[in-house]
C-alpha cells in the first residue's frame, strides 16, 4: 500500500523557519515527480513547489520563490520543503504529492501556522 506521510509542521513566529518532510513507501520513489501543495482555510489548494524525478529541476510558486526550497533524497524515499522567512499568509495545511505518468498519490497533510 502506497503511503505518503508528511511531518514537520507546527506553530512558528513570522520570520521563522520550518522544514517539512514527506516519507514515501511502496513505490519506486525515484521515478516520481514530487510536489508540495498547500490549502488555507476557505481557499483552493495551490501548488507550492515541484521537483522532477530526474535531474533535480525545480519550480516554485511566485509567492514562495527565494524563501522555500524543495529537495529530495532518493535513498531515503523522502522529499523536503525548507521554509524560511515565513509569513502569516503561509499558514495552511501542506500536502505532498507523487506523480508518475497518470498515477497520483497524496499525503494526509501537515498543519503550518505562522503567528506571533
Amino acid at each position: 500500500q502506497v503511503q505518503l506521510v508528511e511531518s514537520g509542521g507546527g506553530l512558528v513566529q513570522p520570520g521563522g523557519s520550518l522544514r517539512l518532510s514527506c516519507a514515501v513507501s511502496s513505490l519506486t520513489f525515484s521515478s516520481y515527480a514530487m510536489s508540495w501543495y498547500r490549502q488555507a482555510p476557505g481557499k483552493e489548494r495551490e501548488l507550492v513547489a515541484t521537483i522532477v524525478s530526474v535531474g533535480g529541476s525545480t519550480n516554485y510558486a511566485d509567492s514562495v520563490k527565494g524563501r522555500f526550497t524543495i529537495s529530495r533524497d532518493n535513498a531515503k524515499n523522502t522529499v523536503y520543503l525548507q521554509m524560511n522567512r515565513l509569513k502569516p499568509e503561509d499558514t495552511a495545511v501542506y500536502y505532498c504529492k507523487a506523480v508518475y505518468v497518470r498515477t497520483t498519490y497524496w499525503g494526509q497533510g501537515t498543519q503550518v501556522t505562522v503567528s506571533s
